[in-house]
């Protein structure tokens, strides 16, 4: 009976996928004023709260990660200056972290990509202020001694769709709606 049900779990381990944690994470960001120009920009930084990605054979197939909102982080400031943007951040302006502590995207697809260095299509749901949708990105994937790894091209999404707005009486007018990614993640 033994022999069995370990047969049952092996082969269902196969069927579904191998599940990986999240050990190590780098997301950083970066948001445009009226011209998208590095002279124009604020960036930083965001942590990953916790995250999975599943591997079946040697091929990522799915996962998903939590991103601790409450951690946004400008980088090119210091001082006064980047805890006033920290603040502007989290507050009703853009992310709403004490109503919205964290963010997830759940990996729906991953397919080849023609491009030689970002060898993998990733696709999946980004969910940001309670609000989904579909975010896609080409990103270098390596399976080795057992670690996954994902490392993202620059890619953006339009904070629009999350209801990301900048509530000032002047609205959106200085701010850009891409806002601009690149994810490092290993799973073990």
């Amino acid at each position: 009976m033994k022999k069995i049900f370990l047969l049952a779990v092996l082969a269902s381990g196969l069927a579904f996928g191998q599940s990986k944690k999240v050990v190590s994470s780098d997301v950083h960001w970066w948001g445009y004023k009226v011209a998208k120009t590095e002279s124009s920009s604020h960036d930083g930084t965001v942590k990953v709260k916790s995250g999975n990605m599943i591997m079946k054979g040697n091929e990522l197939v799915g996962g998903d990660f939590v991103l601790d909102m409450t951690s946004i982080n400008a980088t090119d400031l210091s001082g006064e200056y980047q805890g006033k943007l920290n603040g502007h951040l989290k507050n009703g302006d853009f992310f709403e972290v004490e109503k919205f502590p964290s963010a997830s995207f759940k990996i729906t697809s991953v397919k080849k990509n023609s491009d030689k260095v970002y060898n993998k299509l990733v696709t999946g749901n980004l969910t940001v202020k309670g609000k989904t949708n579909q975010v896609s990105f080409p990103a270098k994937v390596n399976y080795a001694n057992g670690v996954v790894s994902l490392e993202s091209n620059k890619f953006s999404w339009d904070r629009q769709k999350f209801d990301v707005a900048y509530k000032s009486s002047m609205k959106d007018v200085f701010v850009k709606d891409e806002i601009d990614m690149t994810v490092k993640v290993s799973a073990k």
